[in-house]
C-alpha cells in the first residue's frame, strides 16, 4: 500500500525548553485506516531471524537479539507492517517515513529496486537493533547501499543527544544530516537537505555519492553539493503541495523570519523562543490558521490553495520526546494521537511501558467502539461536520486534557528515585494517561453528538409546543 504524504518535524536539544530532543510526524494515507500502538518485548535468541516483507518480497536476516520498542503498526499486515514510529529500550527513537520524490536524471542512473527495502519494513528491521541515532542511520544506509530501496524517503532518528534526518534519493544513494542542537526542521514530501559537507561529522552519506553524481553529470567538483537541487524536484506541485506546509511550520516557530508559502525555504531554522512539546503538536495539527488558506475558515479567501499539514487522511500523529536527566524507562515519551492531529489528543506513553491499553491494541474495519483509533475518529468526524462551530470547544478540551497529562507526567517523574520497579511505574502511568484522555474525550464526544443533533440542515423554526 503506497504512502502518499506526510509532514515531519525534528528539534535539537538546545532548541527546547527542557533539553529534550524531539522528532515527530503525521502518517498520512487513508482517512479511515486504523492504527494500533503496541510494545514489542526484548528477545534474546541464539540464531538470526529471517524477515520477509509481504509488501514486495524484501528479505533480510535479523540479529538474534532485539531490543524492546514501541510501534504503531497497521490493523492488517496484508500490505506490510508499517510500524512507522517508536522508541527502543536504550532511548533511540525512529520515525519512517517522509515520502519524497527524486528527479528523472538521478533515477536514470540509479533506478529504484522493486524488491528493495520499503517504508513498511524500516522501523521493524532498524529500531530494535540500534543503540544511537547515528547507528540507526548507518544500519539503514548499509541495507540501502547493499540491497536498494523501492522509493524515495526521509527517515527521522533521535537519541538523547542528537536528531538526524536521512534522505534516500535513488535506488542506492542516501544522505543524512544532524539537526543543529539549537535548530529545528520541518519537512513535507520533498528532498530537503541542502549543501553536504563531506568532511563534517554532521553528515553521513553512501560512499561514492559524489563520484556517482559527477559520473552522471549531476554535479561538478568545486561547486556546492546541494542534495535538494541535485537529487530532488522543483515543480509547481512542490510549491503548492509541499513547500507551503514547511512555511506553515516555520511561520509558527520562527515568526520573525518573513517568508511566503511558495518561497525557497531553508532546511533548518532557529526558533524565536525555546520550544515545548506542544509546539510540535501545534505544527503537526496546523492547517494555515489565521491565513487566507485555512480550509475550515468560512471567510478564508483561498481555502484550498495549498495542502495543509493536518488533514483527514492522517491515520495517526506522533511526537517522540527524549528527555534528559531521567532513567530510560521514563526519559522517553511516545506521544500518540490517533487519527487527525488537529482533532485528536496527543497521549503520552512512557518508553519503559511493557504494554498498552487494550483499546490501543485493537482496531479494524468495519469500525468498532472498542478501538482507541475509532474512538478518536468518531469525535473527529463529528467535529468535521461543524468545525467552525466546535473549534473553541475542541481547543479547550485539548488544552485542559494536556494540562492533566503534563501533571501526571510530573507526578510520575517525582517517583523515579523511589519506585521499586520503573517498568511497572512506566506501565501504570502510561495506562493512567490513556484513561485521562479517554474520559475527557468520551465526554467531549457526547457533547458533540448532543449539540450536532440541533445543527441538521433539515431544521426549521417551529413552535416548540407543536
Amino acid at each position: 500500500m503506497a504512502r502518499s504524504s506526510c509532514t515531519s518535524i525534528l528539534i535539537g536539544k538546545k532548541a527546547t525548553a527542557d533539553g529534550s530532543v524531539m522528532i515527530g510526524r503525521n502518517e498520512d494515507s487513508k482517512a479511515a485506516w486504523p492504527k494500533r500502538l503496541v510494545v514489542h518485548p526484548e528477545t534474546n535468541g541464539t540464531d538470526p531471524v529471517p524477515f520477509a516483507s509481504k509488501a514486495n518480497g524484501f528479505t533480510l536476516s535479523l540479529p538474534a537479539h532485539a531490543l524492546k520498542y514501541t510501534a504503531t503498526p497497521e490493523w492488517t499486515d496484508q500490505y506490510g507492517l508499517f510500524e512507522e514510529a517508536g522508541i527502543n529500550q536504550v532511548g533511540v527513537a525512529m520515525s519512517a517515513t517522509e515520502s519524497a520524490y527524486a528527479n528523472a536524471r538521478v533515477l536514470a542512473g540509479d533506478p529504484f529496486v522493486p524488491d528493495g527495502i520499503l517504508e513498511e519494513a524500516m522501523v521493524t528491521v532498524i529500531l530494535p537493533y540500534c543503540h544511537s541515532a547515528r547507528e540507526g542511520v548507518k544500519r539503514l544506509g548499509e541495507i540501502i547501499s547493499a540491497q536498494g530501496t523501492g522509493e524515495a524517503n526521509g527517515v527521522l532518528f533521535a537519541d538523547h543527544d542528537e536528531a538526524w534526518y536521512m534522505e534516500i534519493g535513488s535506488g542506492h544513494h542516501w544522505v543524512a544530516e544532524r539537526i543543529p542542537d539549537d535548530s529545528y526542521a520541518v519537512v513535507a514530501n520533498q528532498l530537503s537537505i541542502e549543501v553536504i559537507d563531506f568532511n563534517s561529522a554532521d553528515y553521513l552519506t553512501r560512499p561514492g555519492l559524489a563520484a556517482f553524481a559527477e559520473a552522471h553529470h549531476l554535479w561538478q567538483p568545486g561547486t556546492p553539493f546541494n542534495f535538494r537541487r541535485l537529487f530532488g524536484t522543483d515543480t509547481p506541485f512542490d510549491r503548492t503541495y509541499n513547500t507551503a506546509r514547511v512555511w506553515d511550520g516555520q511561520r509558527r516557530l520562527t515568526p520573525s523570519r518573513v517568508s511566503g508559502p511558495m518561497d525557497d525555504l531553508p532546511f533548518t531554522l532557529k526558533p524565536d523562543q525555546l520550544l515545548h512539546v506542544d509546539d510540535a503538536f501545534r505544527v503537526l495539527g496546523g492547517h494555515f490558521e489565521e491565513t487566507p488558506y485555512d480550509p475550515v475558515d468560512p471567510s478564508a479567501a483561498a481555502p484550498h490553495r495549498f495542502r495543509p499539514i493536518s488533514l483527514a487522511r492522517t491515520q495517526e500523529s506522533h511526537v517522540l520526546q527524549l528527555r534528559p536527566n531521567l532513567p530510560e524507562e521514563l526519559a522517553g515519551i511516545h506521544w500518540q494521537a490517533m487519527g487527525v492531529a488537529a482533532e485528536s489528543q496527543f497521549v503520552p506513553f512512557f518508553a519503559g511501558t511493557t504494554t498498552t491499553p487494550l483499546d490501543y491494541q485493537v482496531g479494524a474495519l468495519p469500525p468498532s467502539p472498542d478501538s482507541a483509533y475509532w474512538q478518536y475518529k468518531l469525535a473527529s468526524v463529528l467535529i468535521d461536520a461543524h468545525y467552525w462551530h466546535f473549534q473553541q470547544a475542541l481547543q479547550q478540551t485539548q488544552s485542559a486534557t494536556h494540562a492533566k497529562l503534563l501533571a501526571n507526567i510530573a507526578q510520575t517523574d517525582a517517583q523515579a528515585n523511589t519506585a521499586p520497579d520503573l517498568a511497572v511505574l512506566a506501565t501504570s502511568a502510561s495506562a493512567a494517561n490513556a484513561a485521562i484522555a479517554k474520559q475527557a474525550w468520551q465526554a467531549f464526544t457526547a457533547r458533540l453528538l448532543q449539540e450536532s443533533a440541533d445543527l441538521s440542515p433539515l431544521n426549521f423554526n417551529t413552535d416548540d409546543q407543536l
